[in-house]
């Protein structure tokens, strides 16, 4: 694989946590898509348990914890992340609702029914939205709730360039339908499914990154990899522009039977 074609796997996770570290989100979204999320959501208590798994710095955790009631368990692998999502949630007076650890999404650290809600925006993907959605199942209570956001296909047929770009990055991008025939299948039923609009690619994602590229390159002058982890966003967000018609994310929501 040439380094232009790189996934973000290939990079080295300290570089990553660093790069993405100061950005509100780390990948597409919005304070209005998680909340137009939440509305699917009933019954839920200040009893309430959610999860937020992948939460990164927790910019839609504390969104979530402005809008709706419970307590909330960020989880990342990275610590880092999980400092930050702890010291934004003293700073929006949230210290007692959320907490973080840090841990794997495939080694979780929590019993069965433990959840009213289980979330993850732009990260079950680390898993796989399929794996992850059987998985996770075991942790949500009878009638509990799962949400997340899923990379997927538009349209049957795409370019072949966009199309080879997903499969390398991830091979379990698939068309809307049969993700929801997924959900199904894992014992969950679908509640609701809405993609994501532009802007949260365009402002809320890529935008952000500009300033924050500028920055990190200055940093890690000379340094290869670094220069290479900036290309490949740009590179990224250059395919976005040119070919969004056929992808995005996806909110998919289920409740569990």
């Amino acid at each position: 694989m040439s380094d232009e074609n790189k996934s973000i796997h290939e990079f080295d996770f300290s570089l990553i946590c660093e790069y993405f570290s100061g950005m509100e989100r780390q990948g597409p979204g919005s304070p209005e898509v998680t909340v137009k999320a939440l509305s699917f959501i009933d019954n839920l208590t200040e009893k309430s348990r959610i999860a937020d798994i992948g939460c990164g710095t927790g910019g839609q955790t504390i969104v979530m914890a402005k809008n709706a009631p419970g307590t909330i368990t960020g989880v990342d692998l990275f610590p880092d992340f999980i400092k930050q999502l702890e010291n934004n949630a003293v700073k929006h007076h949230l210290g007692d609702r959320i907490k973080g650890i840090t841990a794997s999404m495939d080694n979780l650290p929590f019993q069965e029914e433990e959840f009213d809600l289980i979330w993850s925006e732009g990260a079950i993907y680390n898993i796989g939205f399929e794996r992850g959605l059987n998985e996770w199942r075991k942790y949500l209570k009878p009638g509990g709730y799962i949400a997340v956001t899923e990379a997927s296909w538009f349209t049957n047929e795409r370019p072949s360039e966009i199309e080879e770009f997903w499969i390398d990055a991830y091979p379990e991008i698939n068309t809307i339908p049969a993700k929801v025939t997924q959900l199904q299948n894992a014992g969950y039923i679908p509640v609701a499914t809405f993609i994501l609009p532009e802007n949260c690619w365009t402002d809320h994602f890529y935008a952000l990154q500009v300033q924050a590229q500028e920055n990190f390159l200055k940093k890690h002058t000379g340094n290869k990899a670094a220069a290479e982890l900036v290309a490949n966003e740009c590179r990224e967000a250059r395919l976005y522009s040119r070919f969004k018609e056929y992808y995005g994310y996806v909110f998919f929501i289920g409740k569990k039977i």
